[in-house]
C-alpha cells in the first residue's frame, strides 16, 4: 500500500552477487504502530529478472497500436536490459568496470520509469498497474545509486 516504506539498511558485495538488507517498516492505521520490522534479504540478480519478466507479462496485455507498440518495444529493452546489465556487473573484471556497469543499470532504470509514464498517459486504463511498476523501478534506481556510492567510497577510503 502506499503508507508501506523501506529503509536500505546495507548492502553485502560477495561472490554469489549484491545481496539487499531492506529494512521494511510498516505504517498501519487501527493497528499497533511500535511493531518490529522486518529485515529481508533480496538477491539483487533474482529481483531484476523478476521485474523484466513482470514487465513482459505486463506487455502482452496492453493493446497494440501505433502509440503502444514503440513504447513498449522500448520499456521491455530497458526493463530487461537492467538484469542483464547486472549481470554483467556481478562478474565485473575491475572495480572500475563494476561501477560503470552499475552505472548502465542506473540509466536503465531511469529509462524505465520515463517508459512506464508515457504507456501511463497512452492507456489510462493501465495506470494503476504502471505506477506499481514504477515504484519497482525507483527502488531499484536507489538501491543500484546505493551500491554506486558504496563502491565509490571504499575507493576513496583505500586511496587515503
Amino acid at each position: 500500500s502506499d503508507s508501506d516504506y523501506c529503509v536500505l539498511e546495507g548492502l553485502r558485495l560477495g561472490g554469489s552477487g549484491v545481496e539487499i538488507i531492506l529494512n521494511f517498516k510498516w505504517q498501519m492505521s487501527n493497528q499497533a504502530q511500535n511493531s518490529k520490522p522486518r529485515n529481508k534479504i533480496f538477491k539483487l540478480e533474482e529481483r531484476t529478472a523478476v521485474f523484466g519478466e513482470d514487465i513482459i507479462k505486463f506487455a502482452k496485455i496492453v493493446k497494440q497500436d501505433d502509440t503502444n507498440r514503440p513504447i513498449l518495444s522500448q520499456l521491455i529493452r530497458s526493463a530487461t536490459g537492467m538484469g542483464a546489465n547486472y549481470c554483467e556487473a556481478d562478474g565485473a573484471e575491475s572495480r572500475r568496470d563494476f561501477q560503470h556497469k552499475m552505472g548502465i543499470c542506473k540509466k536503465e532504470c531511469k529509462e524505465t520509469k520515463h517508459w512506464l509514464r508515457m504507456l501511463a498517459v497512452a492507456n489510462p486504463e493501465h495506470k494503476e498497474k504502471c505506477r506499481e511498476l514504477w515504484k519497482e523501478a525507483h527502488e531499484l534506481t536507489l538501491i543500484f545509486s546505493k551500491i554506486i556510492n558504496t563502491s565509490k567510497s571504499k575507493d576513496k577510503s583505500r586511496k587515503k
